[in-house]
């Protein structure tokens, strides 16, 4: 029998609580904003070719020819950085998401319609994190470093209340309570959907974003009944 796992240290817990994951200052000067650009790009172009476990800022540094205390007067540690790029892919996306809200995406007359928006939506999304730098990794870090989790959870939340507002405003009867929760889980869904189709390019992208579609859109259907 293998020994249970101990929990994690009084220290090691109070070490966590002091690892700061927000840049330290937003650069005023065009010279200052160049530095803070070249940083975020070098992250993400690194993370395409090491990933996320090998990232470190010192490798940051040497490849875009900066030394450690000019990054550092930025951000202090990678996960600061990765959380620079994680809420601007969130705010993309959320865009992307709200944008379709906006022009009507929920109001479909039938099935196939519906099926067909939201389709278009999740290809809308899926292409912008293609072309983010890191993407998928940008994804990982949101997902697996609990320091970010809360920048993923703050975006689906605040979508997902746009989603069940838009839906009760498109003649949805189940409660608002309902469709928030519903929200939410079909947005974590349609994560896993893009995480697929970004990590096994040779599947078949717009057919799993046609089944996440029918999946959902009678998923929220029998909500109603």
């Amino acid at each position: 029998m293998s020994p249970q796992k101990r929990p994690p240290s009084r220290k090691t817990v109070e070490k966590r609580k002091q690892v700061s994951t927000t840049a330290k200052q937003q650069p005023q000067q065009t010279r200052s904003q160049d530095t803070y650009e070249l940083i975020l790009e070098t992250t993400g172009n690194l993370l395409d070719e090491v990933g996320l476990e090998r990232l470190s800022t010192n490798l940051v540094c040497r490849r875009a020819g900066l030394t450690p205390p000019a990054l550092y007067r930025y951000f202090p540690n990678k996960y600061a950085i990765l959380r620079e790029l994680g809420d601007r892919l969130m705010a993309l996306q959320d865009e992307a998401v709200l944008s379709w809200i906006d022009e009507g995406g929920l109001e479909t007359e039938d099935f196939d319609a519906a099926v067909a928006s939201n389709v278009r939506l999740q290809e809308r999304v899926n292409e912008i994190t293609r072309q983010f730098p890191g993407n998928i990794f940008v994804l990982r870090a949101l997902r697996a470093i609990p320091l970010l989790r809360e920048v993923r959870i703050a975006s689906r939340d605040m979508v997902a209340e746009r989603m069940a507002d838009a839906m009760v405003a498109a003649g949805h009867t189940a409660s608002r309570e309902r469709l928030l929760e519903a929200a939410c889980l079909t947005t974590e869904l349609t994560y896993s959907g893009m995480e697929m189709i970004l990590e096994e390019p040779s599947r078949d992208g717009r057919q799993i974003c046609v089944d996440l579609a029918r999946m959902m859109v009678t998923y929220y259907s029998q909500l109603d009944s």
